[in-house]
């Protein structure tokens, strides 16, 4: 294949642009705010899994609380009727007269095991509306460290995408004044290379592998005419001259 030198050059143009636009792709996709992102999140789902099972088992402890106070109520008003029967001396038979007094004093014992119940879930109850509160806080926090790092991310990446875009539009003008055959050869080649498709001869090393040429090929090269497009035979990519060359 033929080529003017100066198209040639300009393939070595093309390709630092190239180099610049994967490393800017590759800082985009590398940016600390994306692990930081990440294990924030991870941190988040852990607490609101937490928050959720704290806000469980206080509203499990709200409806205990509510049970417990109705059963409390239920018994004390008992009591009470079977205190105003026996006050009011309506009941004259010694024998339920005396089941009386055995059912108030049962009711009064058993009043008191209730509350001790209620004593006891509402111990719970205030154990885990304070987890809840705690664990409300944290969530709230972590969600403001995430939502800082998602904006320092945002920006992050604006800017990189706006050089990006940059960069990207003089690509398409520098490559849009190389002939399509010379273009179409170093897309192959830099595709099949990690992404170096044409490499600069500098001081008889090839700069794309980062081999010096022996003898016979520095021969090849001073013999070629200035428009061969020549390739390196050790990475085969696009080798082109310079005045720096020194052939």
């Amino acid at each position: 294949m033929n080529a003017a030198p100066a198209d040639q050059i300009r393939l070595l143009d093309v390709q630092a642009l190239d180099v610049r636009l994967s490393q800017l792709a590759h800082k985009r996709d590398s940016l600390p705010e994306h692990a930081e992102i990440e294990a924030l999140n991870k941190d988040l789902t852990q607490l609101r899994d937490l928050l959720v099972a704290a806000q469980t088992e206080e509203s499990d402890c709200a409806r205990e609380q509510t049970k417990a106070e109705q059963d409390v109520d239920q018994v004390r008003k008992r009591a009470t009727r079977d205190q105003q029967r026996l006050d009011s001396g309506a009941v004259t038979s010694p024998k339920d007269l005396e089941n009386l007094q055995k059912e108030i004093v049962s009711l009064a014992k058993r009043q008191g095991d209730l509350e001790d119940v209620v004593l006891e879930v509402m111990e719970r109850r205030e154990s885990a509306q304070e987890r809840v509160a705690e664990l409300t806080e944290r969530v709230a926090s972590v969600q403001g460290r995430v939502d800082d790092a998602t904006a320092r991310r945002d920006a992050a990446e604006a800017e990189l995408d706006a050089e990006i875009t940059s960069l990207t539009k003089e690509r398409e003008l520098v490559a849009g004044s190389i002939p399509a055959d010379l273009m179409k050869l170093y897309e192959k080649i830099r595709g099949q290379q990690g992404g170096v498709g044409a490499a600069r001869l500098f001081q008889r090393r090839c700069e794309g592998c980062r081999l010096e040429l022996n003898i016979t090929e520095l021969n090849d090269v001073r013999s070629a005419a200035p428009d061969t497009v020549l390739r390196c035979e050790n990475c085969r990519r696009i080798l082109v001259r310079t005045s720096e060359s020194g052939i």
